[in-house]
């Protein structure tokens, strides 16, 4: 706890320093702890207001808490009439646009959050963070994140959004156990122009669980670095993620919790279609498709930077 209240001071005075010198958005620090009863000013965040945002809850509350007086609960209630096509439940956080990164640059992130009882456990769609292109308003489709970490059937996992490559093999029956070395699982989606690889799971994971992401590709690499995503009930989770998209094969993702290093993915990640805006945005907080019951999540300890020491441990962070 020491050290993490060092590293959070040492974040603000970051972001003191980057507000007197006018730094550009690419290099701004962002820090929230949710210690008060708003948003910090340091933190660039807001809650976005439309329909589907309107299902959800923001509570600044100081009950469950990783560091310091207090912590978000976000949490989202059934809302969607059953005549709503895709109609899906939001209690999402995002950045300020003018806070925004440019696609092309690596930035990271970091952020706690914990699972509020109960867990989901169905199969059903639900994300608790994503990373995404901006939409333009001639852009043509229904793009997902770049980068989403996802629960299904109680279990957490990580995903990567590109552009549809035809695989190096025709689609078969295999499943993620089948994909050989420098080879991901792939779900092709050439539909739309996408296709989304699994990247990474937490202990219980087990090959029927990600059945739909049965074709490999070798557009996207994974190095393993050894540890596994916690599991959902296992308390705090703590991520520290650096994103930085490259649709043309230079993209490079890694991803750490609670300071264990779990991947690296290079390769071909995001979208590069026309009318696709020239930043990537962060947006974090519980969305699913349409439910009947409420699901809630507390997260603590945002922070945003370009270095990775102002986001975790430095002893931990990575050569890139």
């Amino acid at each position: 706890m020491k050290r993490k209240t060092v590293l959070m001071a040492a974040l603000a005075a970051s972001v003191n320093l980057s507000s007197h010198a006018g730094a550009e958005p690419r290099s701004d620090v962002l820090i929230d702890g949710f210690d008060g009863k708003d948003f910090s000013p340091t933190g660039g965040l807001y809650y976005r207001k439309n329909f589907e945002q309107s299902a959800g809850t923001v509570e600044f509350q100081s009950e469950v808490t990783r560091t310091g007086a207090g912590a978000l609960k976000l949490s989202v209630k059934p809302l969607c009439p059953g005549t709503k096509h895709n109609c899906s439940e939001r209690a999402e956080i995002w950045e300020k646009t003018e806070k925004r990164v440019p696609y092309n640059q690596g930035v990271w992130y970091g952020f706690a959050v914990k699972f509020a009882d109960p867990i989901p456990s169905d199969d059903h769609r639900y994300l608790i963070a994503q990373w995404k292109r901006e939409i333009g308003p001639k852009a043509v489709g229904d793009f997902s994140p770049f980068l989403a970490l996802r629960l299904n059937q109680g279990k957490l996992f990580a995903t990567i959004e590109t552009n549809y490559i035809a695989p190096p093999k025709a689609k078969g029956t295999s499943t993620v156990k089948a994909c050989g070395d420098g080879q991901t699982p792939v779900w092709l989606r050439p539909d739309t122009n996408q296709m989304r690889a699994l990247v990474a799971t937490d202990s219980t994971w087990t090959p029927q669980d990600g059945k739909q992401f049965n074709t490999c590709t070798n557009a996207i690499e994974i190095t393993d670095r050894g540890n596994r995503l916690p599991t959902p009930g296992s308390g705090w989770i703590d991520f520290a993620i650096y994103t930085k998209p490259g649709p043309d094969g230079s993209g490079h993702v890694e991803i750490f919790a609670n300071n264990k290093w779990i991947v690296t993915i290079k390769g071909h990640i995001g979208h590069a279609d026309k009318g696709l805006g020239k930043n990537q945005y962060f947006k974090f907080g519980p969305y699913r498709a349409a439910d009947d019951k409420e699901w809630a999540l507390y997260y603590d300890d945002f922070r945003r930077s370009p270095r990775c020491e102002d986001v975790m441990d430095a002893q931990f962070c990575p050569v890139l």
